[in-house]
């Protein structure tokens, strides 16, 4: 297990931060862009990093069954007459971005998340992906994946997606304890997880990242152990063990459960600090955070060669510059500015239909915007970043504050650098929260984020 010292600055650090898949992070965009303003700077970003290609992630929000502890937008029916109506709306805005481009894009990255992307059949998700594909330019590694429930996948559904260039899945599992799984309302075996394991390298998949969840409610020691076992006898090449975030007021379907049922600050360090080193006793490398690979895979080679990148999507090995979100909730990232959909479908659609990207909040970044984003970036993906000359303006304040954590052995600092430690590695988040102005400027994080731990 983790040592004492270590224990002690969780136990400090265990604090509300974000998560930094942006900066800055959401609840402190303020400066929404123009239809405009935004559709300039996606046809400038297109067009300043058009040999990187752009990413494309799809926000596909259906699930048949709810799970109560997710945060994710998504629509709960069992009705899949739902499926063409909403492929349709996701092309229509391909098509609003397609006509800013000017020229056929080079797509180098797909992603399709939800909700439950394997909720639409294998015939409608291949109508979307080969609407995508014939508008676009493909390049010869493109890193396309999607999320997968393994309650709701067939082996046609992913067999149609291989055939279109798909090589990697993201798996949702949490925790294999029946208990926990009841209480989430999400029951799943280990033999209906396995299948859509061996049914993927069968195909061809060369990826499958795993996902865990520590901090559910009823979970315990035994069974985050059993539950990485299990993990284990699979061997996906990439995990992401997450913490559980407990936001009610933002996702009323946690109320199912209460406080009281959720493992308490000192269980939930050890749940995290047992995952943690049986993952490393595993073979698994600590990329970022809260994601582990083995030494094959794509994701650690970048991290070791420094071209690790981190955007809405999480970590990813593709570099782009334009990240163009489609679908209800979804964010698109110009670099210079975010803008994400209307959240709710119906609307979402409507404005589709209209002729007009369903643009309901964004933010145009700032020079300091930019250059704090950098050095976060930078933090969260190589664990170091630097400046030449004296300090920055913007950094001022976060040197001083910086100076607890120093203090604490967790980062390295002199007149144009930060270092984080080995220790500090897993306090990235903290870490990179002392850069954040917008965050030390609000009066209201403590209902904004979750824990760092």
């Amino acid at each position: 297990m983790i040592g004492s010292d270590i224990g002690s600055l969780i136990q400090k650090y265990d604090i509300p931060c974000p998560r930094y898949t942006s900066y800055p992070t959401v609840p402190h965009w303020k400066d929404t862009p123009s239809g405009t303003d935004w559709e300039d700077s996606v046809r400038q970003a297109f067009d300043r990093s058009y040999s990187k290609g752009i990413s494309l992630y799809m926000h596909l929000p259906y699930c048949e069954k709810l799970c109560t502890y997710c945060g994710c937008n998504k629509r709960i029916t069992t009705n899949h007459g739902v499926e063409k109506p909403y492929i349709d709306s996701l092309l229509k805005e391909w098509q609003l971005y397609h006509a800013l481009f000017g020229r056929q894009p080079i797509v180098s990255e797909i992603h399709l998340g939800g909700g439950t992307p394997t909720f639409f059949s294998a015939s409608h998700l291949q109508y979307l992906i080969e609407n995508i594909l014939s508008t676009s330019y493909i390049p010869s590694h493109p890193e396309f994946s999607l999320e997968v429930h393994p309650n709701y996948t067939k082996k046609e559904q992913l067999q149609t997606l291989y055939h279109l260039g798909f090589r990697r899945l993201s798996v949702g599992i949490q925790d294999f304890d029946e208990k926990v799984q009841y209480i989430i309302n999400r029951p799943q075996t280990f033999e209906q997880t396995k299948r859509v394991f061996e049914d993927a390298r069968q195909i061809g998949y060369t990826a499958i990242n795993a996902d865990i969840i520590y901090g559910l409610p009823l979970q315990t020691i035994d069974s985050i152990r059993m539950t990485i076992d299990r993990v284990q006898e699979l061997r996906p090449e990439r995990i992401a063990f997450y913490s559980y975030a407990h936001v009610p007021w933002k996702s009323p379907a946690q109320r199912r459960y209460t406080e009281t049922d959720l493992p308490q600050a000192d269980q939930k360090r050890a749940l995290y600090e047992l995952g943690r080193e049986l993952l490393l006793q595993a073979g698994y490398h600590e990329i970022g955070m809260d994601h582990f690979a083995l030494p094959a895979d794509e994701l650690y080679k970048a991290h070791q060669q420094g071209t690790l990148h981190r955007n809405f999507m999480g970590y990813t090995t593709q570099s782009t510059e334009l990240l163009i979100g489609l679908g209800a909730s979804s964010i698109s990232d110009t670099w210079n500015a975010f803008a994400q959909n209307n959240k709710e479908v119906e609307a979402y659609m409507h404005e589709v239909e209209q002729g007009q990207l369903p643009i309901s909040k964004g933010h145009i970044l700032t020079e300091e915007d930019l250059a704090v984003r950098k050095q976060i970036l930078n933090l969260m993906c190589k664990h170091t970043t630097s400046w030449t000359g004296e300090a920055p303006h913007y950094l001022k304040d976060a040197l001083i504050r910086l100076k607890v954590l120093e203090d604490d052995g967790l980062v390295e600092l002199d007149s144009h650098h930060i270092q984080v430690t080995q220790t500090g590695k897993l306090f990235i988040r903290n870490i990179a929260m002392q850069l954040d102005e917008h965050y030390w400027q609000s009066q209201s994080t403590q209902r904004t984020f979750s824990k760092a731990i």
